[in-house]
């Protein structure tokens, strides 16, 4: 069966949920180890989360990229998460969700938390039909996400490099058993209506 094209997938539990970020050995060992963002993380700047790992494998080339060589779950509290997508805006403008570009814009700019819909990977990091959630968060959430919805960080570089050397040798039943177990993250019908393409 196909998967609906727009549905939040993350690891997730009764409280929490998992998002991955990719960060230069500076900020991301440090708070690995500590399980808070460092002083050095920077709160007045927009920060994307991403439930899918392997979106974040694309987006961070398996943690070959400068400055994105360390690769955390962060698992946050699902009140904050929820909390950021109702009152997040869409990232870009729809005729359909938004009365003109105008109100979209002011909206935008008032907006804590922001929603881009980009193509899921598969282990060869090529697109897929259906979409996986990126969440940019600014401002009042980045600070909240940092200081407040944060329960604990983990360093997975390991993970993704074990996955990635699996992947490179064509073992993909190998690879996809170490994937974390990402499943559809449950909303009520109408609660994403504001962010959907």
């Amino acid at each position: 069966m196909a998967e609906p094209k727009y549905q939040i997938r993350a690891v997730h539990t009764d409280t929490t949920v998992t998002v991955y970020q990719a960060y230069a050995p500076e900020i991301g060992l440090p708070a690995a180890r500590e399980g808070r963002f460092p002083a050095a993380w920077q709160r007045d700047r927009m920060t994307w989360i991403k439930p899918s790992f392997l979106w974040m494998m694309y987006r961070c080339g398996w943690g070959a990229k400068e400055e994105q060589e360390t690769i955390l779950a962060v698992e946050i509290s699902r009140a904050g998460f929820e909390w950021a997508l109702e009152h997040a805006c869409l990232s870009h403008y729809e005729h359909e969700l938004h009365a003109d570009r105008a109100t979209w814009k002011r909206q935008l700019k008032r907006a804590p938390a922001r929603v881009q819909w980009d193509p899921e990977r598969d282990l060869h990091l090529q697109p897929l039909a259906h979409r996986s959630l990126q969440l940019g968060l600014a401002g009042e959430a980045a600070r909240l996400y940092a200081d407040e919805w944060t329960v604990s960080i983990t360093d997975v570089t390991s993970l993704a490099r074990t996955i990635h050397a699996h992947v490179r040798d064509g073992d993909l039943d190998a690879a996809r058993q170490l994937l974390p177990g990402e499943r559809p993250y449950p909303v009520s019908d109408g609660f994403l209506a504001h962010l959907r393409q």
